[in-house]
């Protein structure tokens, strides 16, 4: 509302900003609430720590086939240290993955082995529905 001072009881030529003021605020307090609620960055997973009551036995190992040369030319097999033969490579890895819900298996060769021989375990692996297979290369030392 407009105050004049004087004789005139004419009109005001003045602007009247209380109704701009009371939508101007109305404004910063709509935008002052939306803001918050709009989502911010990435989503990312935390690792969390582990539980004190897991058992060390429940946790899955890591699964390691080596293929090492031999002197008869066929290479050796082994997983996670223990023999195996090419011919029961299939069923033991299928008997291993049967109940494991991560299903992560690496592969290991030889430096003088034919690389044919690590495809074979890979399919093999896949067979035996391993979702991934890693390969594992010799550690570079700096100084070398």
């Amino acid at each position: 509302m407009s105050m004049t001072m004087g004789d005139g009881g004419g009109y005001s030529s003045e602007i009247n900003v209380t109704p701009m003021i009371d939508v101007l605020l109305v404004l910063l307090i709509i935008f002052m609430v939306i803001v918050p609620v709009t989502p911010k960055g990435l989503e990312a997973l935390v690792p969390q720590p582990p539980k004190p009551n897991i058992i060390e036995e429940l946790t899955p190992c890591t699964i390691v086939v080596q293929v090492l040369h031999a002197t008869g030319g066929a290479p050796q097999y082994k997983i996670n240290e223990t023999d195996v033969a090419k011919a029961d490579l299939l069923g033991r890895l299928t008997q291993i993955y049967a109940n494991r819900a991560e299903r992560v298996m690496f592969v290991k060769g030889d430096d003088n082995i034919d690389f044919r021989y690590v495809a074979e375990v890979i399919d093999i692996g896949r067979e035996a529905n391993v979702d991934h297979v890693g390969l594992m290369t010799p550690k570079i030392m700096a100084g070398e």
